[in-house]
């Protein structure tokens, strides 16, 4: 039998609560689309037991004119209710135990990227980036986190599970349209004939399109380039057209939201729309909706028509996770402020903001939150403002001095922040701007109250399986941090609960010579063989979006296209390498102390895709050759398995060296040290070749080949 009070969690986010007056803004309420008693089947986690599934709907109000809200763009455009609020909706999914009390007391939202929950695929191995009930080896459940993910992306799209919310447009005045120039970068990685206006690198078909104020192309330009820093060839308006042409050849049929060129979008070019658009969303209403959801799960007891919050004094803590986009969300909602409740109180008590280096254009007036940054992709977007540090400090280059805790420092509502990278950070992300001055002559260490860790060696997200190199030259990364992040969520709960400071930060630093120019010489690159290597990285030169953009908080309206303001470039830096190619600061996994090969956090694209520049947020595996001979002959610098490890057992025992240093230095889980020395006893690394056997001949079957280097080493990128 469904238990109400387990289910009404976030509907019950329709605030009101524990005898307080209700604020202005809140969510007034919660449908229940779905729920599961028990949920997954039915599968017990440990002494947590069985977990419960809400999937919801839930509705909320803000007020405009309270100062709280005030940040939000065109919050003030929006269209109001008949209490003089702005209205939204997103979907909310909640797995809780079912025995609260069984739980840890932790509250865990996972804020969704690009609509698609990503905490099971981050800390569960084997779990899913997108389905909730594809938990993997259920660590989060066994934990004990009851765990919420809700919408806060106002222009995704429904479909394949993605979370959704709706906003409200902004208008001028009176109904009266509000438009402006948007630009649109449309980049493929296979032939394609039409496209979403919205369609990018890491926005694909799952984003809303804002409409051309004229279908007819008037007034619009599409360009294409090899290159990001090439200049643009216009193509002839004759040759393209705001249409579809999946099913109907150029020029296709007319659309509002599509766009197909007469040939269709080859993968070696980025192309580039400009455009006359109509309706922008208020897309900044994502992190009041956040905050206010959160607030209510943590503090009332009900919602405006008395259902029960079933989480109601069980939320001991509340922590937040964000990964690489949402992530970036994160960042800029302490940034922002909306880290204080409405009624005063602190919404998260600690957060982790993994492979985020940088913060995110939500609010912002034609916003796209989905677009990324890159040496070749999403280049010249709003991602990359000042400030870059945690603590206050001055920007000679923008001329703005701050920090992004200034406003939850002057409230009292900062939380405890773990941030998390891959090296990929450093050389797409500008990393290195986060903890140094912007000319790269002096570090500037992280806050008491913030830890920085790079996972050296690793790509953004690690490959899973033995995948093919696709459009880059060297196979991806498969270096594993899942086990790292598990450690390091337990040290950020302690922190907050009992008080126990995490390990120290891990990072390259000036001062100790691990950060450092990417040329081959300051970086220590070795020459390996068939790797072309030119120390290409993602530059900073700031970018101008008009009078009208709030840089420091990034914000406001966005002028197209954007001016760079040449000779105000900022000195990037990235970790420095050992003989091997492997990064010799930060936490380095049992992987990258016991490699099987050179992991790097860039790679580069192949012919056909731009040839040259780095290859979106794909990092590289080369592998070590087998033995000394076969090394010789490819004249390969790096030292042989057989020469590190000897054998088999060689092997093993520098994985359990590697796991005990970790597990010590409180960075690697002892459970999980265990299952990474089974795995590495499991593997087939430098084991004694099987003797020949007699050929069998088809009839009789035959017995199965034993595992190859390359599919351990996928396994082990789980």
């Amino acid at each position: 039998m469904l238990r109400a009070r387990a289910f009404l969690v976030v509907a019950a986010a329709c605030l009101a609560g524990s005898g307080v007056a209700p604020a202005d803004a809140r969510i007034v309420r919660f449908e229940i689309v779905r729920s599961e008693t028990p949920a997954l089947g039915g599968a017990t986690f440990g002494a947590v037991g069985t977990y419960d599934r809400l999937v919801g709907r839930a509705y909320g109000e803000v007020d405009p004119v309270d100062p709280k809200n005030g940040s939000i763009e065109d919050i003030h455009r929006a269209a109001r209710n008949s209490r003089g609020l702005v209205e939204y909706a997103a979907d909310v999914e909640i797995l809780v135990p079912h025995d609260p009390q069984r739980g840890n007391g932790t509250l865990l939202f996972d804020a969704p990227n690009r609509g698609n929950p990503m905490a099971l695929g981050i800390f569960d191995i084997g779990g899913s980036f997108a389905d909730t009930a594809a938990i993997g080896d259920g660590f989060l459940l066994r934990q004990g986190y009851t765990i919420v993910w809700a919408a806060w992306q106002g222009d995704v799209l429904p479909g394949g599970g993605r979370l959704t919310m709706q906003v409200p447009v902004a208008q001028r005045h009176r109904g009266v349209e509000l438009t402006g120039r948007v630009r649109s970068e449309l980049i493929v990685s296979a032939p394609a004939p039409t496209l979403n206006l919205s369609a990018g690198a890491f926005t694909g078909a799952s984003h809303a399109s804002y409409e051309p104020v004229d279908p007819s192309g008037g007034g619009a330009t599409l360009t294409r380039r090899v290159h990001e820093a090439d200049a643009a060839e216009e193509i002839a308006p004759s040759r393209w057209a705001f249409a579809d042409c999946d099913a109907k050849a150029f020029p296709g049929v007319p659309s509002t939201t599509r766009i197909c060129i007469d040939g269709g979008f080859d993968p070696n070019y980025i192309y580039e729309l400009t455009y006359t658009a109509r309706q922008p969303r208020v897309l900044g209403l994502g992190f009041a909706s956040t905050r206010d959801l959160l607030a209510f799960l943590r503090y009332r007891d009900h919602d405006d028509d008395g259902r029960p919050n079933p989480l109601a004094h069980a939320v001991g803590h509340l922590l937040m996770h964000g990964t690489s986009q949402s992530g970036r969300f994160l960042r800029s909602f302490v940034q922002l402020g909306f880290n204080q409740a409405e009624d005063g109180r602190i919404v998260a008590d600690g957060i982790n903001a993994h492979l985020a280096s940088q913060s995110i254009a939500l609010n912002v007036r034609f916003g796209q939150p989905g677009r990324a940054y890159g040496q070749h992709e999403d280049h010249r977007y709003p991602a990359a403002e000042a400030p870059f540090t945690w603590d206050s400090s001055y920007d000679p280059i923008s001329m703005r001095e701050g920090g992004l805790l200034d406003r939850c420092r002057a409230t009292g509502t900062c939380p405890k922040i773990v941030q998390t990278v891959s090296s990929t950070e450093y050389w797409q992300g500008r990393m290195s701007l986060d903890t140094t001055d912007v000319h790269a002559t002096r570090d500037v260490a992280p806050p008491r109250d913030v830890r920085i860790y790079l996972f050296a060696g690793t790509q953004h997200v690690p490959a899973r399986g033995a995948p093919a190199a696709g459009i880059c030259q060297q196979l991806p990364n498969p270096n594993p941090y899942v086990h790292a992040m598990r450690a390091l969520l337990g040290a950020l709960r302690d922190w907050v609960d009992r008080g126990v400071e995490p390990p120290a930060s891990r990072i390259p630093t000036l001062q100790d010579g691990s950060l450092v120019a990417s040329s081959a010489a300051g970086l220590g690159w070795p020459p390996i063989p068939g790797v072309q290597f030119t120390g290409l990285k993602n530059e900073l030169t700031e970018l101008d979006f008009g009078p009208h953009f709030r840089a420091f908080d990034e914000s406001g309206a966005i002028a197209e296209p954007a001016v760079e303001r040449r000779g105000r470039d900022y000195a990037v830096r990235v970790p420095r390498v050992d003989a091997d190619g492997n990064e010799i600061a930060g936490v380095r996994s049992v992987a990258l102390q016991a490699p099987l090969g050179t992991y790097t956090g860039w790679n580069l694209r192949r012919t056909g895709f731009a040839d040259g520049d780095l290859c979106g947020l794909t990092g590289s595996f080369i592998p070590f050759r087998a033995d000394k001979a076969e090394r010789l002959a490819a004249h390969d610098p790096r030292p042989s398995l057989q020469e590190r490890y000897g054998d088999h057992a060689g092997y093993v025992a520098a994985v359990k060296a590697a796991a005990d240093r970790l597990v010590a230095d409180r960075l690697l889980l002892a459970d999980d040290a265990a299952e990474l020395v089974m795995r590495a006893q499991a593997s087939d690394v430098l084991r004694a070749p099987l003797a020949a056997e007699p050929a069998v001949s088809p009839s009789h079957g035959g017995r199965h080949a034993p595992v190859s280097g390359a599919a351990t080493r996928g396994a082990e990128s789980r």
